[in-house]
């Protein structure tokens, strides 16, 4: 029996790896392509060997050609971190555009089903709290923030033109805020940024007065839900994140705890159109893919600290 292919675009990234290694593991021939703007290979130096795994170093806007047959594509390439996509806004329009077109190129070339990694940024600062699939989101098209949320609503709009018209099996996975190992220390978001704070005893930064809200779910959870996204009935966008809602000011004092840092909390001004309160609605997760986030939020910190910081008694640097 041959191997199932998926190309996962992305795919050196942080969700993109480990997408990578679990596709790997159920026995599927995995071709990951990435440009490496934000991926790192270290995320993948552990399969470069493996003879189900093959790199190619790709930019995604560019047109994607695939010898192999392919039963999956599946597209994480995004520049996904405010600071990333601050700094390279055309960037991220264009992978969101571009990419999104060529991928789905790719994925009707091959008669593949398309897995589209989409946000929760598409509901922008939402008026509706929890965020159902139903609701069309409160999103400023020309703010800072605008490269990002419009990329992925135009992303989403490409991908269902393409179910619609080309009768594709496409699938949408709307992404909440997700932590875990082989997140980049110093990318900007949340986790990453009052982890790296904490371990180098530097002051904990949080914005506003802390009490925006954001759910947080654990990288193997995510994992999980893709692949049921992936063998589901599903063509409309569905929620994927943990529904546990946290203060910012709450997830600070978590990590100060179980870093155990001298670093103290000061505030700063809210950056512009930082939403006020995120959190899934997974009904539909729950129902048609019999699938809920399990790790707690203690539990996916302490192991993602102890990634970034194997020896606890040596500060980064």
């Amino acid at each position: 029996m041959k191997k199932k292919i998926a190309v996962i675009t992305g795919g050196a990234g942080f969700i993109g790896s480990h997408l990578c290694d679990r596709l790997i593991k159920e026995d599927f021939k995995v071709i990951c392509l990435d440009n490496l703007i934000t991926g790192k290979l270290e995320n993948i130096k552990r399969l470069i060997k493996d003879k189900n795994f093959r790199f190619i170093e790709h930019n995604v806007t560019k047109y994607i050609g695939i010898k192999e047959r392919v039963g999956y594509v599946l597209h994480f390439a995004s520049l996904a971190s405010p600071e990333d996509y601050l700094k390279f806004p055309i960037q991220t329009l264009k992978v969101g555009s571009l990419g999104t077109h060529n991928a789905l190129g790719l994925a009707k070339e091959k008669k593949a089903k398309f897995i589209l990694a989409s946000t929760s940024e598409v509901y922008g600062d939402p008026l509706v709290h929890p965020q159902p699939e139903s609701y069309w989101g409160n999103v400023n098209p020309v703010g800072v923030r605008g490269c990002y949320d419009v990329s992925k609503r135009f992303a989403e709009a490409l991908t269902m033109a393409y179910h619609r018209v080309h009768k594709m099996d496409t699938k949408i996975a709307r992404i909440f805020n997700t932590y875990g190992p082989r997140m980049r220390i110093k990318d900007g978001r949340v986790v990453p940024n009052l982890i790296y704070q904490a371990l180098t005893n530097k002051p904990i930064t949080v914005y506003g007065k802390g009490r925006q809200t954001r759910s947080f779910c654990y990288i193997e959870d995510l994992i999980e839900g893709i692949l049921k996204l992936m063998d589901s009935d599903a063509n409309e966008p569905i929620n994927l994140g943990n529904p546990g809602e946290f203060t910012i000011l709450e997830l600070a004092k978590l990590v100060i705890k179980l870093t155990h840092t001298k670093s103290k909390i000061i505030f700063k001004s809210l950056p512009a159109d930082d939403p006020k309160q995120r959190q899934p609605n997974i009904k539909k997760a729950r129902q048609m893919l019999k699938w809920q986030p399990r790790i707690k939020l203690e539990e996916g910190l302490r192991r993602t600290i102890e990634w970034f910081n194997p020896n606890p008694y040596q500060l980064i640097r």
